[in-house]
């Protein structure tokens, strides 16, 4: 296994991108308690996560710990732990380019998650198919009029639910760039935080829509 290299300049720039983003999502009641969890990738192999059982509104720079990107493997063990979903965000950086992924607990995406994953088999992927909403061109897809979001089982071993995605993205290449798990939230990705950030708020706006469009959903 070979080193990863981490600058310490750009990591404390990074970090404190990640606390100021995690503050906003806080604030937005997207991020409630210690729930959720942002990373970005960093040059070198290494990716840069929220620590786990931090309160996401009091984040600062130094609440941050470096893993390894294909991994999520901690790359300087020390007081802090790196969030328990590390391993979901390892799953995406090794199957796409993502640069950054922000996992959040936002209402309506959530509540559209619980439905979705509870209305068919709950051991399999469910396709959340969506079509013709304007929003759908913010997501970056190869057809804007429609996608389908995929809706996790909510595994209670994490690394179970990160080798599910690993092994959907990998096969699905048109794949969105969002994921729903079942009782649990919403996971979306981008070039840089503020990509994977726009991406999730069309898809919460979406999922608002599709509750009040269809409360069946």
């Amino acid at each position: 296994m070979t080193d990863v290299v981490v600058d310490e300049p750009v990591r404390q720039c990074v970090g404190a991108e990640l606390a100021a983003v995690s503050r906003a999502l806080y604030e937005r009641g997207w991020m409630p308690g210690t729930a959720g969890n942002l990373s970005v990738r960093l040059p070198g192999g290494a990716a840069l996560i929220t620590a786990s059982g931090r309160d996401k509104g009091d984040m600062t720079a130094a609440d941050m710990v470096t893993v390894r990107a294909d991994t999520g493997e901690e790359v300087a063990p020390g007081r802090l732990r790196a969030s328990a979903e590390t391993t979901i965000h390892s799953a995406v950086y090794r199957t796409t380019d993502a640069g950054a992924v922000i996992h959040v607990h936002s209402p309506y995406a959530t509540a559209v998650a619980c439905r979705t994953g509870r209305s068919g088999d709950r051991a399999r992927v469910i396709p959340l198919r969506i079509e013709r909403f304007e929003l759908l061109k913010g997501l970056g897809l190869a057809d804007p009029a429609r996608t389908a979001v995929p809706v996790f089982p909510n595994w209670p071993e994490v690394p179970r639910i990160a080798a599910d995605v690993a092994g959907y993205l990998a096969t699905e290449r048109d794949a969105p760039p969002a994921l729903l798990i079942t009782d649990h939230g919403i996971t979306t990705w981008g070039r840089d935080l503020a990509q994977a950030r726009n991406r999730l708020e069309c898809l919460e706006s979406i999922c608002q829509l599709l509750l009040l469009t269809d409360p069946t959903c």
